[in-house]
Protein backbone atom coordinates (compact mmCIF):
# COMPACT_ATOMS: atom_id res chain seq x y z
CA UNK A 1 0.00 0.00 0.00
CA UNK A 2 1.31 3.61 -0.97
CA UNK A 3 1.74 5.85 1.90
CA UNK A 4 -0.18 8.80 0.07
CA UNK A 5 -3.83 8.00 -1.39
CA UNK A 6 -5.92 10.76 -3.11
CA UNK A 7 -9.21 11.46 -2.40
CA UNK A 8 -11.87 13.48 -3.17
CA UNK A 9 -11.89 16.45 -0.83
CA UNK A 10 -15.45 17.17 -0.98
CA UNK A 11 -16.11 13.46 0.45
CA UNK A 12 -13.91 14.40 3.22
CA UNK A 13 -15.93 15.44 6.64
CA UNK A 14 -14.12 16.83 8.74
CA UNK A 15 -12.38 20.35 9.84
CA UNK A 16 -10.18 21.43 7.47
CA UNK A 17 -7.45 23.92 9.38
CA UNK A 18 -4.92 26.18 7.85
CA UNK A 19 -2.24 27.79 9.78
CA UNK A 20 -3.22 30.81 12.01
CA UNK A 21 -0.50 33.37 9.93
CA UNK A 22 -1.92 32.22 6.24
CA UNK A 23 -3.42 35.38 4.47
CA UNK A 24 -6.50 35.62 3.28
CA UNK A 25 -5.41 35.36 -0.99
CA UNK A 26 -6.30 31.86 -0.75
CA UNK A 27 -3.17 30.44 -1.80
CA UNK A 28 -2.84 28.15 1.09
CA UNK A 29 -2.62 23.85 2.15
CA UNK A 30 -5.65 22.73 5.05
CA UNK A 31 -5.13 19.81 6.92
CA UNK A 32 -7.94 17.89 8.46
CA UNK A 33 -7.68 14.81 10.37
CA UNK A 34 -9.40 12.14 8.74
CA UNK A 35 -9.60 8.19 9.74
CA UNK A 36 -6.85 8.20 11.50
CA UNK A 37 -4.78 9.72 8.87
CA UNK A 38 -4.25 13.44 7.78
CA UNK A 39 -6.06 15.29 4.79
CA UNK A 40 -4.09 17.82 2.90
CA UNK A 41 -5.45 19.87 0.25
CA UNK A 42 -5.21 23.31 -1.74
CA UNK A 43 -7.50 25.76 -0.34
CA UNK A 44 -7.91 27.35 -3.86
CA UNK A 45 -9.78 23.99 -5.06
CA UNK A 46 -12.08 22.74 -1.76
CA UNK A 47 -14.32 20.22 -3.55
CA UNK A 48 -10.86 19.10 -5.61
CA UNK A 49 -8.34 16.26 -4.74
CA UNK A 50 -7.18 15.98 -1.38
CA UNK A 51 -3.91 13.75 -0.02
CA UNK A 52 -4.39 11.47 2.51
CA UNK A 53 -1.28 10.36 4.60
CA UNK A 54 -0.42 9.14 7.86
CA UNK A 55 1.10 11.33 10.37
CA UNK A 56 4.42 9.87 10.73
CA UNK A 57 4.59 10.15 6.39
CA UNK A 58 3.31 13.58 6.65
CA UNK A 59 5.96 14.48 9.03
CA UNK A 60 8.83 12.66 7.07
CA UNK A 61 7.35 14.66 3.91
CA UNK A 62 7.72 17.75 5.32
CA UNK A 63 11.87 17.07 7.18
CA UNK A 64 12.99 16.13 3.79
CA UNK A 65 11.04 18.71 1.71
CA UNK A 66 8.92 16.15 -0.73
CA UNK A 67 5.34 17.00 0.21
Amino acid sequence: MSQYTIADSASITATWQKASASGKNGDCVELAPYNGRIAIRDSKAPNGPAILCSRLALLAALETGTL
